[in-house]
């Protein structure tokens, strides 16, 4: 195993780059779980790190398999590790690895396509824990709206536990009449989660094809989405509560579509 023992190592460096800005092309995984998660993905890996106390301790045999499969294997004294680890208390494991790319199209293409929309959704922690759910309930792809937190950021990707490397993922930047263009011509619904007086997520057939909308903690659902919804759902509240967590109603809504799926899927 090749061993750093320099901050200015360049790739010293570029982990550091990575935690603090993320990359169009590359992604962070902290923590063994990911980065197992990563290699049984086929997602490619190009380094992985490992501090020389875990790989003594504890990490031995995921870089003995990180080695075999013929990814770059390195070690780095643990004090240099924790400088390219993006959290306080590191669990001795981290790499880099190419982003997973899925194109708009590829997630809308499934017949009875269940789309999660994030629109604005800033919180990099709602944005993994919504994409964990999603995976969870058979979603079959999720789509990334401007204003939402990356979520391949390392933040993110800590908060999904690797469904972000497995479940099909689109970053979609056009104008919001583009975009619903691209769903009508797909023959998928535009379901919009609003905070009241839309219908209960049973009330709503969710085993057609549809795409859910969520908007952002603060700004919502844009005019233009909202305006071309075939339904308005919202997750049904006992006074004085007024709202959700975003992912705590992703959750809800994602487990309501799932119990109806569970019967023959219409188109």
């Amino acid at each position: 195993m090749e061993r750093i023992t320099s901050r200015q190592n360049a790739l010293v460096k570029q982990f550091r780059a990575l935690a603090r800005d993320g990359s169009a092309a590359e992604m962070l995984l902290d923590g063994p779980h990911l980065v197992d998660e990563a290699m049984r993905s086929a997602i490619a890996i190009e380094v992985a790190a490992f501090a020389e106390g875990a790989v003594a301790e504890r990490h031995g045999e995921l870089a003995e398999r990180a080695h075999r499969a013929g990814i770059r294997t390195v070690s780095l004294p643990d004090k240099l590790f924790d400088a390219i680890s993006p959290v306080r208390q590191t669990s001795g494991v981290a790499a880099i690895a190419r982003r997973p790319a899925a194109a708009l199209a590829d997630v809308l293409s499934p017949s009875s396509s269940l789309v999660l929309v994030l629109e604005a959704v800033q919180d990099p922690g709602n944005v993994g824990a919504i994409v964990r759910a999603a995976e969870a309930c058979g979603a079959t792809g999720i789509v990334v709206r401007s204003g939402t937190a990356d979520p391949f950021g390392w933040k993110a990707l800590r908060g999904a536990m690797g469904s972000s490397l497995r479940l099909p993922i689109a970053i979609e930047h056009s104008p919001d009449e583009a975009f619903v263009a691209t769903l009508r011509a797909a023959k998928v619904r535009i379901v919009a989660a609003v905070p009241r007086d839309g219908r209960a997520p049973a009330a709503i057939d969710l085993r057609r094809s549809s795409a859910i909308v969520l908007g952002g903690e603060g700004a919502g659902i844009p005019a233009a989405l909202l305006a071309a919804a075939d339904e308005r759902l919202s997750v049904p509240m006992r006074p004085p509560v007024e709202s959700l967590n975003v992912a705590i109603a992703a959750a809800l809504v994602l487990y309501e579509a799932s119990r109806q799926r569970a019967h023959v899927a219409v188109r």
